[in-house]
């Protein structure tokens, strides 16, 4: 009998990430019965600094001492902690966490129209351009124009598509003035978290009434979310970026909207028109036409 082949590592990091970030919507929709949205983002942030404070002890590490890179990190947080967690909590009043976890998927989309603006290295090509258009006809399918537009729920998608927004412009923002600087990923990321949290500290009371009565799920879910979430989350994502390097770790955008669909469906019952699925699969798809994925699966061995 031959010996059972183990499963790479990166590949466990992958699946991993996949279903926490996938079940991150849920987890934000459980929060909003009884949190007000910047409560739940700020809940998120919280718990996910305390998480990578410890893991930053345990790693002997420390937070970094520049004052030129806390002001960048400051930036960052606001692109990719503060502003998108709050829209998508937002947002996710008016659609279901299916539809967010959708919206999510635009990510790379708009990474690349920022990339093709601001870096000269990531100038505008057919398969980029095309990728872009066909990504964008997923997104019209996806709001179904159809039916008629309007009212929460457009508002709702637009609210979650912000956040994308977001990520794409922190993206850029990172890899210009971030990455590369000798500072470890870890302390980067604690960093830029407990900066997302003091952001939300000083917002929150103005918008939000302190809750005083919180269900088990809720502080579940909440617990979930920012440990699980933007916790481990991050350690996992790098984990996988420097076991099978970033192009393997982009990967994590297909599987994303797979698992919150799941998990929207299965666990919290949501309904699932027909046009959000196939708008999925579309703007999947443009992602893929965008990174040269299809062709290079094309060329042969």
């Amino acid at each position: 009998m031959g010996r059972r082949r183990e499963l790479p590592a990166w590949q466990v990091s992958l699946v991993l990430l996949s279903t926490i970030w996938g079940a991150s919507f849920m987890f934000i929709k459980v929060g909003l019965r009884e949190l007000d949205p910047l409560e739940v983002a700020f809940a998120r942030c919280l718990l996910g600094a305390v998480t990578l404070l410890v893991l930053l002890r345990a790693t002997g590490d420390r937070l970094p001492r520049s004052r030129k890179l806390w002001a960048r990190l400051f930036l960052v947080a606001i692109l990719f902690n503060s502003v998108p967690f709050a829209l998508f909590s937002f947002g996710e009043q008016h659609v279901s966490s299916v539809v967010a976890g959708i919206w999510n998927a635009t990510v790379p989309l708009f990474t690349a129209i920022f990339a093709m603006a601001r870096l000269r290295e990531e100038r505008p090509t057919p398969a980029r351009v095309t990728g872009l258009l066909v990504g964008f006809t997923g997104v019209l399918v996806v709001l179904g124009p159809w039916a008629g537009l309007g009212g929460s729920t457009l508002l709702g998608s637009l609210l979650c598509l912000g956040a994308a927004v977001c990520y794409g412009m922190g993206f850029i923002y990172t890899r210009k003035h971030i990455v590369g600087g000798g500072t470890s990923l870890v302390a980067l990321s604690t960093t830029q978290v407990l900066l997302a949290t003091i952001q939300l500290a000083v917002v929150m009371p103005f918008f939000s009434s302190a809750p005083s009565n919180l269900g088990f799920d809720v502080v579940a879910s909440m617990v979930a979310l920012g440990a699980l979430g933007t916790g481990i989350g991050y350690v996992l994502n790098y984990d996988l970026i420097v076991r099978a390097g970033a192009t393997t770790a982009s990967l994590v955008t297909y599987l994303v909207p797979i698992f919150s669909t799941i998990f929207g469906v299965a666990v919290l019952s949501e309904g699932l028109s027909w046009n959000e699925p196939a708008g999925a699969l579309v703007i999947i798809a443009g992602v893929a036409i965008s990174q040269g994925r299809l062709r290079r699966a094309t060329v042969p061995a």
